[in-house]
């Protein structure tokens, strides 16, 4: 499998960053890390290898992003610098991390996100944002509303962080409803151990996308399916098998 390292200053983060390239041609598709993960833990767990007829076919390329959720979301301190802190990693990967993947490929279509667990939220979070540059979004066992994180506070920051509560209020005639409709979203979640309060949150999710007519493949797999790897596997495999036939 053919990979590629990077090490680069991030002027929005004033500091490097790391990421890591996966296969060599198809979508391009930014993979965020599992909670106060970084850009290798995706290799370390084998996903790659997991999923590697669809690198070394050339349908997909992952690009590993670092994330900075110890100093972000699950960190403590005061809530406001928390969330000023993840909207400069927001504009880093939006402003900075992004060009660098089109230029790296060549590619002009449109990314793809995914990721497990805390990486589901991110990869969410970011295509609801800018659906006009993210147009296929696989999210697996993830939280999708701010209010598990910052607990009561909130502000204009962690409301536009928390989708659940932004596409419930987005209005009927926003144009980003029209690239919603237009985009691919998976979103999936077991009903076994560990996954609890993630099968509420993806329930809360599809019941907002009903709401907004907005259609999403929202799976739910068995009371035996936990929140772990091996699931997750299975679960790449088997909708990446449906998106890149």
């Amino acid at each position: 499998m053919q990979t590629e390292y990077y090490k680069e200053y991030s002027a929005c983060l004033g500091r490097d960053m790391e990421f890591k390239r996966y296969g060599w041609g198809g979508k391009p598709c930014i993979v965020f890390p599992c909670m106060n993960g970084r850009f290798y833990d995706y290799e370390d767990f084998h996903m790659p290898e997991a999923i590697a007829s669809f690198l070394d076919g050339g349908k997909l390329q992952l690009f590993c992003a670092d994330g900075i959720d110890g100093e972000t979301w699950t960190a403590q301190g005061d809530p406001r610098a928390r969330i000023e802190h993840h909207e400069a990693w927001y504009h880093y990967v939006m402003e900075e991390l992004t060009p660098r993947v089109y230029q790296i490929t060549g590619s002009r279509e449109k990314l793809m996100t995914t990721g497990c667990s805390m990486g589901a939220f991110h990869a969410a979070n970011f295509f609801f944002r800018r659906p006009d540059v993210i147009d296929t979004v696989v999210a697996l066992s993830g939280m999708y509303q701010a209010d598990y994180f910052f607990g009561d506070y909130s502000d204009e920051l962690v409301y536009l962080n928390s989708p659940v509560n932004c596409l419930a209020n987005l209005p009927a005639d926003h144009p980003y409803m029209d690239l919603y409709r237009r985009s691919r979203m998976i979103f999936c979640v077991g009903q076994g151990a560990w996954e609890e309060e993630l099968l509420a949150s993806t329930r809360r999710l599809e019941a907002v996308l009903r709401e907004k007519d907005i259609p999403a493949w929202v799976d739910y797999w068995g009371t035996d399916v936990c929140h772990d790897w091996p699931w997750w596997y299975k679960q790449m495999n088997y909708f990446l098998g449906h998106l890149f036939p």
